[in-house]
C-alpha cells in the first residue's frame, strides 16, 4: 500500500482514508460517556430509586456497560473478518442512533429501567466497534504510521472520554432542562457519527467465507486459542490487559481518593481525571517521535518502568497530607503538597500510554490478516476480564483496611513484577528496549533507505561486520525480529554473550573447525525462513581489524540453494573507532574513546532478487552503501 509521505501523525487528520474514521471514533467514545456520566449524576443526585441507591449506581453502570464485552465480543470479531469494517462502521452508528433514541425517551421520562436497558446496549455497540477500530487502521496504514495512527486513535478516545463526562456533568445540572439537553446531544452526535461514517472509505473484508459460530462461549474459546498461535501476539495481548488492570485501580479511585486523602471536593476528583487523561494523550502522542515511526517495542519496558515509578511515588506524595474541609480545586491548586500528586498521576499515564500503543500496533502488524478482528475482540475479553479481577482486588484490600495510598503503592510493585516476567517470558521486549537505549542514548543513529527492510515475509540481510554491537544497531532498524548468524566466539564475552543467546542469535564456526556447528546454524537459518522470518549474515565472517571492508563468504549462496529469497544489502557508517570496534587492537578496553552521543548511520539498499545473487555483486553493493555520505 503506497501513500504519500506525511510529516507527522497529525496530517493524518487531512487524508480521507483516517480523518473520517478517527472523527467516527472519536464521537462514538464522547457520546458513550456523556450518556453514561448524565445517567450517573441524575441517580445520584437528582432522583430517588429505591432499588438502585447512590453509592451502587456508578457500580451496576459500569458492570452493564462491560458486560457485553465478556459475551458479544467473539461473535464482533467474527462479524468484522466477515464483513466491509465500512460496512460494519456504518450499521454500529445506525445502532448508536437507536440506542441514543431510546435513552433521549429515558431522560426526559426519568425512567431509570429504559436508560439501564441503554447502558447494556452502548456497551454492545462499543462491542461491536472495538475490533472494527484496531483491524481498519492496518488495512489502510503502513507500518510506519500504524504507531501514529494508533497514538492519535488512542489520545483522541481519552479525549473523547473527558470531553463527554464534563459536557455530561455539565448539562445534566442545568435545573429543569437539563435531562432534555442530554437527550437532544445524545441523539445529535449519534447522527454526526453516522453522517462522518458516510466518508470512511471502502475496507474489504479479510476472510469473506467465515462461517460464524454464534455461540459466544465456545468462540471465546477458539479466539484465544487463534491469538496463542503467536507467542508474540498472544503474550502482547496479556500486556494490554494489564494495562487496563493498571488504569482501572486507578480511575476507580478518583472520587474516593479526591474525598478521603486530599480532601477535595468532586471537582478535584474531576480534575484528576483531566490530568490522567491529558497524560495518556500526551504518551500516545509522544510514540511515532520516540519510535521514529516504526512499531517500536523498545518502548513498551521504558512505558512499564516509567508506570511503576510514578504509582510507587504517588504514594509517598500522598501521605500524610493534613485533613481539611473540602477543598475547591483553586484551593487544592494553591498548595504545592498536591503538585506533586498530580506530576505523578500525570506522569504514571503518560507512561501507560508510551506502553500501550505499541502494543497495539505489534498486534496489528503481526495478527494474521484473515482473523485479525478475532484477536482484538480475544483482547476485548480479556481487558474485560481484567478490569474484573481489578475492581475485585481493589475491593478486597479496601475491605481489609488498606488505604487509598497503599493500593496504589501494592499497584505499582505488582507492575514492576509482572513486567519483568512479561519481559523474561518475551525477551525481545528487554531486546528492543537495550537497543533503544543504545541508538538514543549511546549514539545518535540515522537510518536510511529502511523502507527496503522487508516488513513481510522471508528475506536475508547482508552487513558488514565493524563492531560487537553491529546486531544490537541492525536490531533497532526493523521492525521485525532477525535471526543474527554470528561468530560462536562472540557468545562467549561477558553481558553481550547472554545478550545475544537471549535474541536467539545462530551461532556459527568454520566448517573445518567444528563441521557440526557450521551445519546445525544453517539448518536453523533455514528453518527461520521456512516461517517467513529475517536472518541476518555477516558475510566478512569475522569483525573487521582495519576499518576496511573484508573478502565476502559463500554462506548467503549456500542458504540460496534451498530457500531462494531476497537478499537486502545493508551498511553501518562511522563505528570504526568506537568502543565496541578493534580500532586498536582489542575492542572495549578504552571507555568514552568517543565520548557519548557519536553519530553513527545504517543505510539499506534495493532487495536483490535470488536468481541475480552474487558474492562479487552483495559486496560491491554493500561498499557503494558504506561510501554514502552520512
Amino acid at each position: 500500500m503506497s501513500h504519500p509521505e506525511h510529516p507527522n501523525q497529525f496530517a493524518l487528520l487531512t487524508q480521507r482514508r483516517f480523518a473520517p474514521f478517527f472523527w467516527t471514533q472519536f464521537l462514538g467514545a464522547g457520546n458513550d460517556n456523556l450518556f453514561k456520566f448524565a445517567f450517573t449524576v441524575m441517580v445520584t443526585y437528582q432522583i430517588q430509586v429505591e432499588w438502585l441507591p447512590p453509592a451502587m449506581a456508578g457500580l451496576v453502570i459500569g458492570a452493564l456497560f462491560i458486560s457485553p464485552f465478556l459475551l458479544f465480543s467473539a461473535t464482533s470479531g467474527q462479524l468484522t473478518d466477515k464483513y466491509d469494517k465500512t460496512k460494519m462502521i456504518r450499521f454500529v452508528k445506525w445502532f448508536e442512533i437507536v440506542v441514543m433514541a431510546i435513552a433521549a425517551y429515558g431522560f426526559m421520562q426519568a425512567n431509570v429501567p429504559v436508560l439501564l436497558a441503554c447502558v447494556f446496549l452502548m456497551g454492545l455497540h462499543s462491542t461491536l466497534f472495538g475490533p472494527v477500530k484496531f483491524a481498519y487502521m492496518p488495512q489502510h496504514l503502513n507500518e510506519r504510521e500504524l504507531t501514529g495512527g494508533n497514538g492519535m486513535v488512542e489520545m483522541g478516545t481519552f479525549v473523547a472520554i473527558l470531553l463527554g463526562n464534563v459536557v455530561g456533568g455539565l448539562l445534566i445540572a442545568i435545573p429543569k432542562v437539563g435531562a432534555q439537553y442530554i437527550a437532544w446531544s445524545c441523539i445529535g452526535v449519534a447522527l454526526l457519527g453516522r453522517v462522518l461514517a458516510q466518508a470512511v472509505p471502502s475496507t474489504p473484508a479479510t476472510d469473506p467465507g467465515l462461517k460464524i459460530n454464534w455461540n459466544p462461549f465456545t468462540e471465546t474459546w477458539r479466539n484465544l486459542k487463534l491469538a496463542h498461535e503467536s507467542l508474540v501476539v498472544f503474550r502482547s495481548l496479556l500486556g494490554i490487559s494489564w494495562m487496563w488492570f493498571f488504569g482501572a485501580v486507578f480511575l476507580s479511585q478518583f472520587p474516593s481518593f479526591a474525598k478521603e486523602v486530599l480532601h477535595g471536593d468532586e471537582h478535584v476528583a474531576s480534575l484528576l481525571l483531566v490530568v490522567f487523561s491529558i497524560g495518556i494523550g500526551i504518551g500516545s502522542l509522544m510514540c511515532e517521535m520516540l519510535s521514529r515511526r516504526h512499531v517500536e517495542i523498545g518502548l513498551v519496558p521504558l512505558g512499564a518502568i516509567g508506570m511503576s515509578i510514578f504509582a510507587i511515588d504517588l504514594y509517598f506524595a500522598s501521605r500524610g497530607l493534613p485533613a481539611s474541609a473540602p477543598l475547591t480545586v483553586s484551593q487544592f491548586m494553591a498548595q504545592t503538597a498536591h503538585w506533586r500528586v498530580m506530576a505523578d498521576l500525570m506522569l504514571l499515564s503518560l507512561f501507560a500510554g508510551i506502553y500501550s500503543v505499541p502494543m497495539y500496533a505489534l498486534i496489528q502488524l503481526r495478527s494474521q490478516p484473515s482473523h485479525r478482528a478475532r484477536i482484538i475482540a480475544a483482547n476485548n475479553i480479556l481487558n474485560a476480564l481484567f478490569m474484573i479481577v481489578s475492581s475485585v482486588g481493589v475491593g478486597l484490600l479496601l475491605k481489609f483496611d488498606f488505604t487509598i495510598p497503599q493500593v496504589f503503592l501494592i499497584t505499582g510493585i505488582l507492575n514492576a513484577i509482572v513486567a519483568f516476567y512479561i519481559f523474561m517470558l518475551m525477551p525481545e521486549y528487554l531486546l528492543r528496549f537495550i537497543a533503544f537505549l543504545a541508538t538514543r542514548l549511546v549514539y545518535r543513529f540515522k537510518v536510511r533507505g529502511d523502507e527496503h527492510i522487508p516488513t513481510q515475509g522471508a528475506a536475508i540481510l547482508v552487513c558488514n561486520h565493524v563492531s560487537f554491537v553491529d546486531a544490537v544497531l541492525l536490531m533497532a532498524a526493523s521492525p521485525r525480529p532477525i535471526a543474527f548468524i554470528m561468530d560462536h566466539r562472540i557468545f562467549q564475552i561477558p553481558v553481550l554473550g547472554w545478550l545475544f543467546k537471549l535474541a536467539k542469535a545462530i551461532p556459527i564456526a568454520p566448517q573445518k573447525e567444528d563441521p557440526a556447528i557450521y551445519e546445525q546454524a544453517f539448518a536453523r537459518a533455514r528453518k527461520v525462513l521456512e516461517d517467513g522470518d529475517l536472518v541476518c549474515i555477516f558475510p566478512e565472517g569475522a569483525i573487521t581489524k582495519n576499518g576496511e571492508l573484508g573478502e565476502f563468504k559463500g554462506g548467503v549462496m549456500k542458504l540460496l540453494e534451498t530457500h531462494p529469497v531476497p537478499v537486502v544489502p545493508m551498511a553501518l557508517q562511522n563505528l570504526w573507532g568506537s568502543f565496541f570496534s578493534r580500532v586498536e587492537g582489542n575492542a572495549m578496553t578504552k571507555p568514552f574513546r568517543r565520548g557519548f552521543w557519536s553519530r553513527v548511520g545504517l543505510v539499506a539498499g534495493p532487495a536483490v532478487p535470488p536468481p541475480e545473487v552474487s558474492v562479487p555483486l552483495l559486496r560491491s553493493r554493500v561498499q557503494a552503501l558504506i561510501e554514502t555520505p552520512l
